[in-house]
């Protein structure tokens, strides 16, 4: 018996998948300036890093708003444990992997090894539920292995669902477990759109995102025909001057458009403050590479910053010659 379904914040209708070494705080900082609707991630944060770990796992910066945690664990106490924190530092929301097919990830049995215990996660959600007030919501595969059937897929929806969460984020693709790595787990099995639509349809009552091999603008569009949301991963920093126009397109914001030099000095204040605590230039600058792509400058835009931002010394000056081999729109 399914859950009645509650309001779905407008920001899931976008999102910014996580990404480990990629939605850093500063990456989130950067995209926040392009999309003032979308919501972030954070990169997974396992439970043991948040108990146990020596630095402060769960900073942001309070302009990143709105924005969820990804946990991964599979131990019902430390995620509540968890997202308690969490809620507490004033996370909107709090995700569960159930989606990560790393080695690493399944000898710590979390991430998509557990779409076949969908019991454990159940427990787990429910007891991050009885914890917090903010959503809980689960990041999940189309499958596993040889566990690929939408019955499967159906069974384990039903069973997170009776838990009361209503909120799931569905990678249009299987994961093999064994033979293949993370990154070929991003592209080897085929997208299966069709299925997520499937499970819409069969399960209208739930919000039901979709993730994997989404690249452009029109492509999030169509998907939004079928499914509350979209979750753009990868294109999010090859491309990142999508998020600037789909504010526009799928939020109706009518704002006027900054460009994207404008963006940049937006940056400056945030870079100099950073500096000043000691960070690195190049830890800031990443995900800024793939901002003036397809204009002129834009590969001297990246290789200024990908040629300067490591050195001893770094500083703002980096970016501003960089900014300045990009000419003005006109």
């Amino acid at each position: 018996m399914t859950q009645t379904t509650q309001p779905m914040p407008s920001y899931h209708k976008f999102s910014v998948a996580p990404m480990l070494d990629w939605t850093t705080r500063h990456c989130r900082y950067f995209h926040r300036l392009l999309t003032e609707h979308s919501l972030l991630y954070t990169e997974m944060v396992t439970t043991g890093a948040i108990t146990h770990g020596k630095g402060d796992y769960l900073r942001y910066n309070e302009a990143e708003h709105p924005l969820a945690l990804q946990l991964g664990g599979s131990n019902p106490k430390d995620l509540a444990q968890c997202a308690k924190l969490a809620e507490q530092r004033g996370y909107d929301e709090i995700n569960l992997n159930v989606g990560c097919p790393s080695d690493r990830v399944q000898n710590g049995r979390f991430g998509a090894c557990l779409m076949a215990s969908p019991q454990l996660v159940a427990d787990c959600v429910a007891a991050m539920q009885d914890a917090v007030s903010i959503p809980v919501t689960v990041k999940t595969r189309i499958g596993i292995d040889e566990q690929d059937s939408y019955a499967f897929l159906c069974d384990f929806i039903e069973t997170v669902n009776r838990t009361g969460c209503d909120t799931f984020i569905v990678h249009a693709r299987k994961a093999w477990l064994q033979g293949l790595s993370p990154k070929e787990n991003r592209e080897i099995p085929p997208l299966d759109y069709p299925r997520v639509w499937q499970l819409k349809q069969d399960y209208s009552q739930l919000n039901i995102m979709v993730n994997g091999g989404l690249e452009t603008l029109e492509q999030c569009q169509e998907q939004l025909q079928h499914l509350d949301g979209v979750m753009v991963g990868r294109a999010a920093y090859q491309n990142p001057w999508m998020m600037a126009e789909l504010d526009r397109a799928v939020f109706g914001d009518t704002r006027p458009q900054l460009s994207r030099h404008q963006i940049v000095e937006l940056m400056y204040p945030y870079i100099e403050e950073q500096l000043a605590q000691g960070v690195y230039l190049g830890g800031m600058t990443k995900p800024m590479l793939g901002l003036f792509q397809g204009v002129p400058g834009a590969r001297a835009w990246r290789r200024h910053i990908s040629e300067n931002a490591h050195k001893a010394g770094a500083d703002l000056r980096v970016v501003e010659d960089a900014l300045a081999k990009v000419p003005q729109p006109v």
